[in-house]
């Protein structure tokens, strides 16, 4: 394939010029001379890449096609859909060997077509067996060459993780991914800090990867259905230096690893398979807790986890709301709480599961021989704020049969009071038991008819300009480098759980709020102090806050930095804090400072900013602070609406609240 018959779908022209789709349906309705489709369908129409950069030079808009975006429409022009995974996996087996055999990875590059066809899958087989697997048709020479070019220019691992973000892309419809958030929860609750953590329904490995990247587990399991998918997890384990090892096949008929007990067993399943297994499985020694039923594919998958981990070691697996109540299952439920096994319960957001509804997650722990049952399961709800579930999970692990200091959305539930005629075991039943009215109601009344006065008195009133007033800019890059500004970044590696100083995280950042984790301090720590400025590290965020003094501990700790966070201190000489949180604010959520276009996180040394006296920047900060203080009143008034509203709701349907 040539590069004038790489095609774009709207989607990817929106990525490139760092526009919307919503722009981009704007300009084939305004321009005449918008490139015409050259394929796909009428909703999801396939553009000639050629002629859309040429269009898009001639109207002055902004982009840049990186050699890994030619590459990836490259290899969506040449290779079928449905063997687009299975191109995607040789590219990652290909830079494995690359980087396994340099020698022979640079010879690559200039050697013969023919050879290329050949000898090049033999060769990789011989050298990275863990991914054998056929070459695609469309993976050609050229495409071969081009795979080694930016592998040696950008690296392997970011060269691979680039095709698979676009490959999730493409396919989101298709392909089962655990969101990152949901995904650092899961591990965070599994308590593994070393040692080893199977995923028997890998995926692409999201899950094993932010286990193995974060150092929680030192040595990786998984298991996967589909050949594609389970190659392309093993190339992200094994380009990362993981030790892993990834197989193929059906966990419940065909388990890859009969004997291994992990120290911690993560999951999330194809939720409802009815043709699981239950005729060939019913006697299967897995089915400690009960036979799972035929509709219960779930149960079975809870069960097939808990006898792969050690006694003592955690389960945490995503499971579909209705497997909560569901009748069916009741037995096997009342067995796990009476063994002690089933120990949380925690709605998260939706169409984190196989459903678009909001799933649970399932905290297990496979009881120790000997020991006292569980007296208590706590129940979360988190699908508004995923961020209290680790903190109120921490506090029920440290008292778990007492009276736990939990937040509100959280409660701990008296096993006995569950085993009743249905075993429910839904957080949203047992969560609504604990709201109080009528007071309660009339005190949120007043606070919000408070809030909504100080949310109207606090919008600023920006006067409307003129004329849009054209100011030099410099970069962050370019005040680092005259000491008006430095830039910190924390440890990758952190724990945020447990320790004894306060920890400024990314979700306390997004939510405009006070340290909530917890940590130790190291050599590398940053402490964070009043005037910094901090924003999250991923494209995209529309967070960037100024630390008040009123954000820090009343008693004088210091305050950790965490993970995936920027710090920026400032000469307030030469910089205000304020005026350069709101364009640091406005580069992370529009993309102009992102690392480069293969890349989710940002490079803030490439954000703009105005190059204007002190006193214009605190003009401009004084308007960003007032529009951060609307912020935070909306935020407030949300919550105390919402708050209202289901008090309400519950009050009047119990008639302990009435309209007079």
């Amino acid at each position: 394939m040539t590069h004038d018959e790489a095609t774009v779908a709207a989607s990817d022209i929106a990525r490139l010029a760092h526009v919307g789709r919503a722009a981009v349906s704007n300009w084939r309705r305004r321009y005449d001379d918008f490139p015409q489709p050259v394929g796909g369908t009428a909703s999801s129409p396939l553009f000639r890449l050629v002629e859309v950069e040429a269009w898009l030079a001639r109207h002055g808009k902004a982009f840049r096609v990186t050699p890994e975006e030619r590459l990836w429409q490259r290899l969506r022009a040449t290779v079928d859909d449905l063997r687009l995974g299975d191109a995607v996996a040789f590219i990652g087996a290909l830079l494995l060997y690359v980087r396994r055999e340099p020698e022979r990875g640079r010879a690559l590059a200039t050697a013969e077509d023919r050879e290329l066809g050949e000898n090049l899958t033999r060769a990789i087989a011989g050298s990275v067996p863990e991914l054998a697997g056929p070459r695609p048709d469309g993976v050609d020479a050229a495409t071969v060459r081009r795979v080694v070019e930016i592998a040696a220019a950008e690296g392997h691992l970011a060269a691979f993780e680039f095709l698979c973000e676009r490959y999730v892309d493409a396919y989101s419809r298709r392909l089962l991914v655990t969101p990152q958030d949901v995904a650092d929860l899961m591990i965070e609750l599994t308590g593994i800090k070393g040692g080893s953590l199977l995923d028997p329904g890998c995926g692409l490995g999201t899950l094993l990867v932010t286990a193995a990247g974060a150092a929680h587990a030192t040595e990786v399991f998984g298991q996967e259905i589909a050949g594609a998918p389970a190659r392309i997890a093993a190339a992200r384990l094994l380009l990362r230096g993981c030790r892993a090892r990834i197989a193929i096949g059906d966990s419940l008929r065909e388990d890859a690893f009969p004997g291994l007990r992990a120290d911690a067993v993560v999951c999330n399943p194809p939720f409802s398979e009815r043709t699981w297994g239950y005729e060939e499985l019913a006697g299967d020694a897995r089915w400690e807790y009960g036979l799972p039923p035929r509709g219960e594919s779930e149960l079975a998958w809870v069960q097939h986890c808990l006898a792969h981990v050690k006694p003592g070691g955690y389960v945490v697996i995503m499971m579909p709301a209705v497997a909560a109540g569901r009748r069916s299952g009741r037995r096997i439920r009342g067995n796990l709480l009476r063994a002690g096994a089933l120990r949380a319960v925690i709605t998260v957001t939706e169409g984190a599961g196989a459903s678009k509804q909001a799933p649970d997650l399932w905290v297990l722990r496979r009881p120790v021989a000997g020991e006292r049952p569980a007296f208590q399961v706590l129940m979360i709800d988190a699908a508004r704020d995923l961020s209290i579930a680790a903190p109120a999970w921490a506090a029920f692990r440290r008292d778990p049969d007492g009276s736990p200091d939990l937040p509100p959305g959280c409660r701990a539930v008296r096993v006995i009071d569950l085993l009743d005629d249905e075993v429910d075991v839904g957080p949203a039943r047992h969560l609504s038991e604990t709201v109080t009215v009528g007071g309660d109601y009339a005190a949120i009344r007043d606070r919000l008819s408070g809030a909504v006065t100080a949310l109207a008195e606090a919008v600023p009133h920006l006067a409307v300009s003129a004329a849009r007033r054209e100011v030099a800019t410099t970069t962050v890059g370019e005040l680092v480098r005259t000491g008006a500004v430095t830039i910190r970044q924390a440890p990758l590696r952190m724990e945020t759980g447990a320790g004894d100083r306060p920890v400024l995280t990314a979700a306390d950042v997004r939510a405009g709020r006070g340290p909530s984790g917890r940590g130790t301090r190291e050599a590398e720590s940053v402490i964070v102090t009043p005037g910094d400025v901090v924003v999250p590290a991923a494209v995209g965020e529309t967070a960037a806050v100024v630390v008040d003094e009123d954000d820090m501990p009343p008693d004088g700790q210091e305050v950790l930095l965490g993970p995936q966070l920027y710090l920026f201190r400032v000469d307030p000489e030469r910089i205000d804090p304020y005026f350069l949180a709101g364009f640091l604010r406005v580069a992370g959520s529009t993309g102009v400072a992102r690392a480069s276009s293969a890349s989710t996180r940002i490079d803030p040394r490439r954000a703009p900013v105005p190059r204007v006296p002190l006193d214009d920047q605190r003009r401009y900060g004084a308007a960003f602070r007032e529009l951060a203080t609307v912020e935070s009143a909306l935020r407030e008034t949300y919550a105390l609406g919402e708050s209202l509203v289901r008090l309400g709701f519950t009050g009047v349907a119990n008639g302990s609240l009435h309209h007079p």
